[in-house]
């Protein structure tokens, strides 16, 4: 053999046990999102609390001995497809665009662009999240502790985009009422839950509408004109008018 095809050889070995790894850990991924996409589809159907890992196989079409590899148990898969709707969602890119306008728009267009952004949000994400939100947050009512055990889990960078929003939010509207010496009727973390049990308000009609077809709340529920309520409404309470 020859230096040279020893050479050949050598690093075609090298080159080939190199990707094993690489193969394997695609390959790994690859049947952890079929099984998430599998519980997205279950969570899209029934609620959180009645779904067991069984649900998840059979939808999966996997044996137990597989999806087991993958996963120790069903919060664990939950976790997952949380990580995975949080980080398909993100706002950043909008939260940064709306509020980098602060200089060159009143506090009150300020508003109205996020109670915007929040209608286009939900129309964009459309029900089946939605639905897998409102599930979630019936387990957090019912299951609080394991609800803060998987919550507890997420990274920063892997929670709802809403907490950011608020979290920005809080700052902004905190800094309005200072620089032009507003009197809100209520305290800004106040207006803040407001808004935050508005969204979910608006978030079960919508569902409702467009997933159960409810006959009391279908074609009521229309995001853009019942966040450009809720816009005016928080104008007028960090206004100081009730």
């Amino acid at each position: 053999m020859t230096l040279c095809h020893f050479i050949k050889v050598t690093r075609c070995h090298f080159f080939a046990e190199d990707s094993v790894p690489r193969v394997k850990e695609e390959y790994f991924e690859n049947k952890r999102r079929e099984i998430v996409d599998a519980a997205y589809r279950v969570c899209a159907r029934k609620p959180i609390t009645s779904i067991d890992m069984k649900d998840i196989i059979d939808e999966a079409g996997f044996s137990h001995g597989v999806i087991y590899k993958y996963y120790k148990d069903l919060d664990e898969v939950l976790l997952d497809l949380v990580r995975r709707i949080n980080e398909d969602n993100r706002l950043n890119d909008k939260i940064i665009s709306i509020f980098g306008q602060q200089d060159k728009k009143n506090w009150e267009e300020i508003i109205r662009d996020v109670c915007a952004m929040l209608a286009d949000y939900m129309v964009q994400v459309g029900p089946d999240v939605l639905k897998i939100s409102i599930y979630a947050n019936m387990m957090a009512v019912s299951e609080p502790e394991r609800a803060e055990r998987i919550a507890g889990k997420l990274q920063k960078n892997e929670t709802s985009p809403l907490i950011e929003l608020i979290s920005v939010l809080s700052v902004f509207m905190k800094k309005v009422v200072s620089k032009n010496k507003l009197k809100p009727v209520k305290s800004i973390s106040k207006i803040l839950e407001y808004m935050v049990a508005a969204y979910h308000g608006i978030q079960t009609g919508y569902v409702l509408s467009n997933c159960y077809h409810a006959e009391q709340v279908t074609g009521k529920y229309k995001p853009k004109e019942m966040f450009s309520c809720l816009a005016e409404s928080v104008i007028l309470m960090i206004n100081g008018k009730e």
